[in-house]
């Protein structure tokens, strides 16, 4: 009698290779690893024969309400097993988040509220369904199996890893020989993620480069539960808009998701022409020899139309197309140019800037003034404590995409 495994590959035909061989690579493209690329052949090849979709993975803490573009990476690539017929999982660590993920981590982590990680999670939700289907997504919460948990099922989890292998992590290593402190929960993190893969069964979890170990430990936990070991499919951390460090709105080079249209619109066309390529190869889908044939000014307005219409709609993209044209190439000002009207004679250029949010405080207004990023009815700023004073109007310009203009209104005595 044929086992189940022979009955399978006996149903794996030249065709179904063939199919194989092209979903793998959609998936191969613009990643960093697979692990290990053979079994992921394998168990495509097997899906199609069964006609079973994959079951894939993305874990990700509500650790922060708002997702930037970067975050959108890996959410691509899941979306491209979705569009392939598989099934994806998307769990929400709403647990795991009370530990914090020590990933790159110096120290010991702040630990989140389970009301921090419940408020999180919802506008987490919302903004990742802006890129999945959600008629083919699955949310679960890993408190769902975790809060079931008794101390003798934590105690034989633990009891499945050896401190030596926990610090060959290289961030636990780090600490460990600079002597900075690692508490002991820190270690039921990776732990507890490797758990959620055995309770989800998954085929496949997806990842960024510095959640390897964490999703190679999800492979041991599975084997160790008489399950077939996960492939681990590892992305790789998109550079911000100033094309030098990872995306991180900390270092102000971000693109967040629920940013106003034409704030997304205008950073994407600052990225520069060397990244332009990068940005398509992990946010979109557009074939890559398509973009280097486009000129780089339209490869970029393509990219902010299509990212403006994924996170808000086709008609805010155009009308961002239409102001950042009228503005850049016919030097007009926007249609929705903000007007205020200030009730005095004068008024440091700074306060303005913080107080209309054209900066986000006082020393970042100052910092653009001395980088000459702030003009004055045309006239390039370069006084920190300039004051507007003696004229009925004004038109400040910040950056090259943030306008104001100001009517006074003296008080009258």
């Amino acid at each position: 009698m044929k086992s189940e495994t022979e009955a399978s590959e006996n149903l794996i035909t030249p065709e179904i290779k063939k199919l194989a061989r092209e979903q793998f690579d959609k998936i191969a493209r613009g990643v960093a690893e697979i692990v290990p690329e053979h079994e992921l052949l394998k168990k495509l090849e097997k899906s199609l024969a069964e006609r079973r979709p994959l079951r894939v993975k993305l874990g990700v803490d509500p650790s922060t309400p708002d997702l930037h573009v970067g975050h959108t990476v890996i959410l691509q690539k899941l979306k491209t097993f979705q569009d392939l017929g598989h099934q994806v999982l998307f769990l929400i660590g709403d647990f795991t988040a009370q530990i914090g993920d020590p990933t790159g981590k110096s120290e010991t982590r702040k630990v989140l509220t389970r009301e921090d990680t419940l408020r999180n999670a919802q506008t987490y939700s919302e903004q990742v369904l802006k890129i999945l289907n959600p008629s083919k997504t699955q949310i679960v919460f890993n408190s769902q199996w975790i809060d079931g948990l008794k101390i003798q099922d934590v105690i034989r989890l633990a009891g499945q890893m050896t401190v030596a292998r926990m610090l060959e992590r290289d961030d636990f290593s780090k600490r460990y020989k600079s002597e900075q402190p690692i508490a002991i929960h820190e270690f039921l993190y990776p732990i507890l993620q490797a758990y959620d893969s055995v309770q989800l069964r998954a085929d496949v979890e997806l990842g960024g480069t510095d959640q390897k170990f964490n999703v190679l430990l999800g492979r041991d936990y599975q084997k160790a539960a008489g399950q077939e070991s996960q492939v681990v499919v590892l992305m790789p951390l998109l550079e911000g808009t100033d094309g030098q460090q990872k995306m991180s709105k900390s270092l102000n080079n971000a693109i967040g998701i629920t940013e106003a249209p034409k704030d997304i619109f205008g950073k994407v066309m600052s990225v520069s022409d060397t990244l332009m390529v990068r940005y398509y190869e992990l946010l979109t889908d557009v074939p890559l020899s398509e973009i280097r044939e486009m000129h780089p000014r339209a490869a970029k307005m393509r990219l902010a139309i299509e990212l403006v219409t994924r996170f808000w709609s086709r008609e805010e993209a155009e009308k961002c197309a239409e102001d950042f044209d009228a503005v850049f190439s016919k030097k007009q000002l926007p249609s929705d140019l903000p007007s205020v009207v200030i009730n005095a004679s004068q008024v440091p250029l700074t306060k303005l800037m913080a107080e209309h949010e054209l900066v986000g405080s006082l020393s970042e207004a100052r910092r653009m003034i001395v980088q000459g990023g702030v003009s004055v009815d045309g006239e390039k700023i370069s006084d920190t404590a300039y004051v507007i004073e003696n004229v009925q109007e004004a038109l400040i310009k910040v950056g090259k995409r943030k306008f104001l203009q100001i009517k006074f209104r003296p008080k009258k005595i």
